[in-house]
């Protein structure tokens, strides 16, 4: 492939990205928009995660997605102190994924203002990373912890998106559930539309 489409390829793949990841972030951060404490901190059931908790997991996931698999480079959550604002320990794979629903029911918000502080911070960075992605970046294999075993960037970026729109998703739904319909439409950002 010539060097000017190969480009234009990677421009596409990473513009896609992005506007998938930035279109999401929006719709997180409109359904947190006046969103009182204890509405994120509560659980529709003892069955389900908080708010709170959904922002928590989404961002530590693509921190260390990003941070750890992609870039090899050490995570904000330890890097920057978020494990401390959080009381939380720093490990760099705590993200949440496996925990029991006692681990779950007895987990602590640090409050709005750190919780999308830490979203905020890792969405930034995440944001410079892949805006510099060129196409043999986009191409190179890293390791991937389930089968194929090795998958490249541009195919990883495929599973991020995928976590991030899930949780997104359901952060929208729970911001519904409690607090009625029409709370998108009042914080539509036109030029996402």
């Amino acid at each position: 492939m010539a060097g000017k489409s190969k480009r234009r390829l990677a421009i596409s793949a990473t513009e896609t990205t992005l506007s998938a990841l930035e279109r999401n972030w929006h719709m997180v951060n409109s359904a947190l928009a006046g969103l009182a404490e204890a509405t994120m901190a509560s659980r529709p059931n003892d069955q389900s995660n908080s708010i709170g908790w959904l922002l928590w997991h989404m961002t530590r996931v693509a921190d260390r997605f990003i941070h750890t698999r992609l870039m090899d480079a050490p995570q904000l959550w330890i890097k920057d102190g978020w494990h401390e604002k959080f009381g939380m320990a720093a490990d760099p794979h705590d993200f949440g994924m496996g925990w029991s629903l006692e681990q779950v029911a007895a987990w602590q918000s640090p409050g709005k203002d750190v919780l999308v502080a830490y979203f905020e911070a890792v969405n930034s960075a995440n944001w410079d990373y892949l805006r510099s992605l060129t196409a043999s970046d986009l191409e190179r294999k890293i390791y991937f912890p389930a089968p194929p075993d090795t998958i490249s960037i541009g195919d990883a970026l495929g599973v991020l998106v995928w976590d991030n729109i899930a949780h997104g998703g359901q952060i929208a739904y729970l911001r519904g559930y409690y607090q009625g319909m029409g709370w998108q439409r009042e914080r539509r950002n036109p030029r996402l539309i």
